[in-house]
């Protein structure tokens, strides 16, 4: 999940992202604003963003199909955005652009995202969309696109890079959750009584729960014994624990539990999985690289319990029900933790007294200097995990 950073203040802007605050100006007074759309009929929404802040746009999704259930509903998202809210019955359409930027590609020239959006607009005219909502406030591409697709009314935040573009502003707090933050575009868009969002959602289909079954019987997976499930993955190396303590974590409860552990990761991470198996007392069930996400949805659904860091994975067992455990070292919580019932979703944030830092591009040479997850000792997430089971 790329997460978003921590909004800076002007006090912080680089003389580059000065000037090209000041281009976007300048360039977003080239586009109309005529007035507003009384009525959305139909509307196109983008997320460029991962499995995480896909899910966290969930509770938006319903809002917005309950607000307006006559309205057709588009999310324009990414490649890796697409599985998450395939079979959403809130959408009408999703349509698939590789927001650059958002591609985990090397870059290929400085003209290419321009390019890619001149012809993205070109192709959005065709869709007729009377209303354009941009859910990530600080994605300027985004808000210039639906400009110049030539869509009438533009709802976004009022970040100073979006804002240009955009014919409706709502505020943006960086004290707010991300579902919270979506809540505030929805009003923006359908203004009426305070809607309480709902759960994320995740739809798995039968085929994918069937085949979480049989992959697990065929492992000798025993129904009776609690399954535990850990994701010692994360999308940056910083936001990792160490195998050393899942390992702990991994033996305490399977001697606590008599619990049975699956490892769960991507074909990336199966050296990170492996390694963790060798330091374990009894066998895991590995499933790193094994699984689309909607199996390994299903395969979550199945657990008791699941444990990882702040991740794609564990917002996606939130989503299954699961109870879980969410560790955080250098992200804040408060914006990107579960969304959910606090008593099943349990965040234990490390005591450093820098963190939330929101950094997570940390060169590895100095890695070594901001292990702030290793300060989350593995006696409380252990006695974090016991409460859940004992529930």
């Amino acid at each position: 999940m790329m997460q978003a950073p921590s909004p800076p203040g002007p006090q912080t802007r680089t003389r580059r992202e000065g000037i090209r605050l000041a281009l976007l100006r300048l360039i977003g007074r080239s586009y109309p604003r005529p007035g507003l759309v009384t009525a959305p009929r139909n509307i196109l929404l983008i997320r460029p963003d991962h499995l995480g802040d896909m899910l966290f746009l969930t509770p938006a999704l319903h809002a917005l199909r309950e607000a307006l259930p006559g309205a057709r509903l588009t999310l324009l998202a990414g490649p890796g955005g697409r599985d998450v809210v395939r079979g959403n019955p809130d959408l009408d359409a999703v349509e698939i652009c590789r927001f650059p930027g958002f591609e985990r590609t090397p870059k290929t020239g400085l003209l290419t995202p321009y390019r890619v959006l001149f012809e993205t607009a070109r192709a959005l005219r065709a869709g007729e969309y009377d209303t354009a909502v941009v859910f990530r406030f600080d994605h300027w591409w985004g808000a210039w696109l639906v400009a110049a697709a030539g869509i009438p009314r533009r709802v976004g935040y009022a970040w100073p890079e979006t804002r240009p573009f955009l014919t409706q502003g709502a505020p943006y707090r960086a004290d707010r959750h991300e579902v919270e933050q979506n809540a505030a575009l929805v009003a923006a868009l359908v203004p009426g009584p305070d809607r309480r969002m709902g759960p994320t959602r995740y739809a798995v289909a039968p085929e994918e729960r069937a085949w979480a079954a049989d992959w697990l019987v065929a492992r000798g997976v025993e129904p009776a014994r609690p399954l535990i499930a850990i994701h010692p993955g994360a999308g940056a190396p910083v936001k990792q624990w160490p195998v050393d303590a899942w390992a702990a974590v991994a033996n305490g409860l399977t001697a606590a539990f008599d619990a049975q552990i699956l490892l769960t990761g991507s074909a990336s991470e199966r050296p990170l999985t492996q390694a963790l198996s060798k330091a374990l007392r009894q066998p895991a069930w590995d499933s790193a690289g094994e699984t689309t996400l909607g199996q390994l949805a299903a395969l979550l659904a199945r657990c008791a319990l699941v444990l990882g860091s702040d991740s794609g994975p564990l917002h996606l067992a939130v989503a299954m029900g699961a109870p879980t455990v969410h560790l955080y070292g250098p992200v804040a919580h408060a914006k990107f933790g579960p969304w959910g019932d606090p008593t099943r979703h349990v965040v234990l944030a490390t005591d450093w007294v820098c963190a939330p830092c929101n950094r997570l591009d940390w060169p590895a040479d100095v890695l070594a200097q901001h292990q702030c997850m290793a300060a989350i000792s593995p006696e409380r997430v252990l006695a974090a995990a016991k409460i859940l089971l004992t529930r």
